[in-house]
């Protein structure tokens, strides 16, 4: 039987204003204003060095930004604590997944539950990640370390998923995995956000993946966003086309339309 999806609120959960965030003397993001509804899969596509990471780095409170506002739930949470925030019901999967690799695959996932009091809730969240990854309950006592890459995304997922959040922010969760793998776990993220209704923010630089995964996109160039609109209409957009999901229009030298001028419109 097929679940129905929750409706996408056309309330945003989370908003970003006009953040700038730096390295140092480098700034990685510049103005970046972005907004994700709640209930939504929304992805930020752009090349390596773009500044992907380091939006969700300012989000979840890793990186203090240098100017602008970040915004959940109706609060404004810029610059606080990382824990409190976790609290506040945002969970980060971050690049290169960073599980514990010394605790069991269980004791991994129950960190990830560890701001929760709900033990019956937890244990039907354990119920439930097992469900989406059985290699998991299979290698449960098994050390993190000596998982798979792919496993390891799977339990870097599935121990952000034991926090119960409302939005989960996801960075390159296709990094250094095989095509069938990737797809699986894409999969696996769409059905997350479809039966449980978890808002999910995707960083990916596999655009052709995060596009037919999401619902809206935006294109993060330079630290800066230089498009936004729905993931049907960017799919269909020239520049998308060329640029990332290599459908090559050869001008009368051959050469890419992009690197002559991006239009993005």
């Amino acid at each position: 039987m097929s679940t129905v999806p929750p409706p996408i609120s056309d309330q945003p959960v989370l908003q970003l204003l006009n953040v700038e965030s730096a390295y140092g003397p480098i700034k990685a993001i510049r103005g970046v204003s972005l907004q994700v509804r709640r209930g939504e899969i929304a992805t930020v596509l752009g090349s390596n060095g773009a500044g992907k990471t380091t939006i969700l780095k300012t989000i979840s409170g890793i990186i203090d930004p240098r100017k602008g506002s970040v915004e959940f739930k109706g609060q404004d949470i810029t610059a606080r604590d990382p824990a409190r925030i976790v609290q506040h019901g945002l969970s980060h999967v971050p690049e290169g997944r960073e599980v514990f690799p010394l605790l069991s695959v269980h004791d991994n996932l129950l960190m990830g539950a560890y701001t929760r009091a709900d033990r019956d809730g937890v244990a039907k969240d354990l119920a439930t990640v097992y469900g989406y990854f059985p290699i998991l309950q299979e290698r449960s006592a098994q050390h993190a370390g000596l998982l798979s890459g792919g496993q390891q995304q799977m339990l870097a997922i599935s121990r952000a998923l034991m926090a119960d959040p409302d939005l989960i922010l996801l960075d390159e969760p296709s990094l250094g995995l095989s095509p069938k793998l990737t797809k699986e776990i894409f999969e696996i993220v769409v059905r997350i956000n479809r039966e449980r209704g978890t808002t999910i923010l995707l960083v990916e630089q596999n655009a052709n993946m995060a596009l037919n995964a999401s619902d809206y996109g935006y294109v993060l160039e330079n630290g800066r966003i230089v498009m936004h609109d729905t993931c049907a209409n960017l799919r269909e957009k020239d520049d998308i086309k060329e640029f990332y999901l290599g459908m090559k229009e050869d001008g009368v030298r051959g050469e890419r339309r992009w690197k002559k001028k991006k239009t993005w419109r």
